[in-house]
């Protein structure tokens, strides 16, 4: 019998994944997380180490909680690049392989194909099924990709490979097979078009129910299926700020352009230094900052010397004013004062001539402006402004000026978006509120759609029979995913729309405005800085102790309105803003950050440590 420990597992998901355009297979939305997460879920009681084979998207593949092996071989060379990786790396004596779009294998697979190796002696086993066709003796139809090997076969491997095979199931050929029966033939089919995307989603869960996402699933997700725009244009400096790198900023010179003296003191050459005992030199000139240094020093000799002046001919030293004693034209330095080489600024330290001085993708900020000043540099690429088109759906809501009807309320979901989608630097056109009428969100949808490159809704993505955002972006586009089970913020779409040849990304965000506020923050924001082509990392989590007991249901993420303060012990520490319902937007006001209580914690005990976004900074 082989111990489970001894096999490693490897999700194969090294290939394109084009089939379901730009999303990966293995990362498309089932059953509340993806096929790759389902994949994971299956094998991890069958092996001990897991891995996930991927060339592309690795960081939500990472997201899973697996390490991510990307092919040895160039070019996308099919699963058997994958397979010959995972030989090279794994530290097993055995290696279990399935596909990234076959959520549905065996729970006995790694049992079973173990069993017969052992049996057979074999050096390979792959999984068969049977296909009773009418009027004929069942045919078997081999699972390649679903197979136990020993890590021994991988010189085998590694010569089919050289030799130019790619077929699945011609590199075992000399090798010893053992070729595994199994009855139910469904759990290896492979699921490869949304089509059948949505048939096994239907058959996983109630009619007319949303199957949620994880936090995390969803994230990866959004980030595998957006894309920077590929538009630039170039504008003076000082019109650049908040916008985004479209290329990398080389120097054009270096920085600093000499040597230079980092202080006020006295520019001397280090070998005249003594070790242990006072060093007495002549003063033979003086040097300022913005005039050359005319002047060659010699042996026992220095100059006086301003911050930023340039290094005069033959120092290479600067010995502070206020560590030396000076007398007319003589400086004595006391012993072991300074080293040869002390406080002298090198040519292109900093910057050098050709390097990047800022990267692609980066947020021009006051810092970078003056960064780029000091470069002489007048104007930059940058990515065009990345426009957005949003609205607020619902029969109840009224603009500011109109009169309250009895049960409607003024929209303050638009005056929220307006706000944070202003400070992230988009180019915004509000559309107002739109009526809950199928005709009436279509028109908007489609408008939005062919105006901006992405379009943000409030509201209309429930369940609700009002709600008809979902359906009708079903019929513009595709809709990867409509709840991810998170409180505040559950009912949120995540699609593509196109109308009239113009395409857009669609973020459905729920009505709720502490919810509007929550998924923006933790989805919208990172996918259209990606879009920006700006470096989108997340913001960073920091942690602080709990004030208080917090209430928490285990299985799913919570955010929750949080302040930090300074306690009696001088310490930082948490407490929650109140109540946390999703419609009280005056928590958001109050609170300096969000509380990020993650799927797998449970109620949080006074003392604990929780993990906090801080808003202050928050673009």
């Amino acid at each position: 019998m082989i111990d489970t420990q001894q096999i490693s597992g490897l999700i194969l998901a090294g290939g394109r994944g084009t089939r379901m355009g730009r999303v990966d297979k293995g990362l498309m939305p089932l059953r509340g997380t993806t096929m790759a997460a389902q994949v994971l879920r299956a094998l991890a009681p069958q092996v001990g180490p897991l891995a996930i084979n991927a060339n592309q998207n690795q960081a939500s593949y990472e997201a899973l909680g697996a390490p991510v092996w990307p092919d040895d071989l160039a070019g996308f060379e099919g699963p058997l690049a994958g397979l010959q990786t995972g030989l090279r790396r794994c530290a097993t004596d055995y290696l279990l392989s399935a596909p990234c779009d076959a959520p549905f294998l065996p729970a006995d697979l790694g049992a079973r194909l173990a069993a017969a190796l052992l049996e057979q002696n074999a050096d390979v086993a792959v999984a068969v099924t049977l296909d009773s066709a009418p009027d004929s003796a069942p045919r078997q139809q081999v699972h390649p990709v679903f197979c136990l090997m020993k890590t021994t076969v991988l010189p085998a491997l590694d010569a089919y490979l050289d030799g130019g095979g790619r077929r699945m199931d011609g590199w075992y050929e000399e090798l010893r097979v053992a070729r595994v029966v199994f009855e139910q033939a469904d759990a290896f089919r492979n699921i490869n078009t949304l089509e059948q995307l949505r048939s096994a989603e239907a058959a996983a869960t109630p009619a007319g129910a949303p199957a949620p996402l994880s936090v995390r699933a969803a994230q990866s997700l959004i980030d595998a299926a957006v894309a920077p725009l590929d538009a630039a244009e170039q504008v003076a400096l000082r019109s650049a700020l908040e916008r985004v790198l479209a290329a990398d900023i080389l120097s054009p010179i270096d920085v600093p352009a000499h040597d230079n003296s980092a202080m006020d003191g006295y520019a001397l050459r280090g070998a005249d230094l003594r070790a242990g005992a006072a060093t007495t030199l002549d003063i033979v000139a003086t040097v300022y900052a913005g005039h050359p240094a005319e002047v060659a020093i010699g042996a026992g000799q220095c100059a006086r010397i301003m911050t930023g002046a340039v290094m005069p001919e033959g120092c290479d030293s600067v010995v502070p004013q206020e560590l030396v004693s000076a007398a007319g034209n003589v400086v004595t330095i006391p012993p072991d004062a300074i080293g040869p080489g002390a406080n002298r600024r090198r040519q292109g330290e900093d910057l050098k001539a050709g390097h990047p001085a800022l990267k692609k993708g980066k947020r021009i900020g006051p810092a970078e402006l003056g960064l780029l000043a000091s470069l002489g540099i007048a104007e930059v690429p940058v990515q065009r402004r990345l426009r957005v088109a949003f609205f607020s759906t619902g029969d109840e809501l009224r603009s500011i000026g109109e009169p309250l009807d009895a049960g409607c309320v003024y929209d303050s979901n638009r005056y929220t978006l307006f706000g944070m989608l202003s400070r992230l630097g988009c180019d915004i056109l509000d559309m107002g509120i739109v009526k809950d009428e199928p005709a009436a969100l279509e028109a908007a949808l489609r408008s939005a759609c062919e105006n901006a490159d992405a379009v943000i809704t409030s509201g209309g993505v429930s369940s609700g029979d009002a709600d008809y955002t979902r359906a009708i972006m079903a019929r513009l586009g595709e809709v990867s995913f409509w709840s991810i089970d998170m409180r505040p913020g559950r009912p949120m779409a995540f699609g593509n729309i196109a109308s009239n040849g113009r395409g857009a990304v669609l973020l459905g965000l729920p009505g709720n405005p502490v919810a509007v506020m929550v998924t923006f923050y933790f989805f919208a924001r990172a996918a259209l800085l990606r879009m920006m082509g700006a470096d989108a990392a997340p913001p960073p989590l920091l942690r602080v102790r709990s004030q208080g007991a917090i209430r928490k249901k285990a299985g799913r993420t919570e955010f929750q309105r949080g302040i930090i303060e300074t306690g009696a012990d001088g310490q930082q520490q948490l407490r929650i803003t109140g109540a946390q319902g999703s419609g009280i937007l005056r928590s958001m006001s109050e609170a300096n950050c969000m509380v990020v209580l993650h799927a797998e914690q449970g109620h949080v005990a006074a003392g604990d440590w929780v993990d906090v976004m801080l808003f202050d900074g928050l673009a």
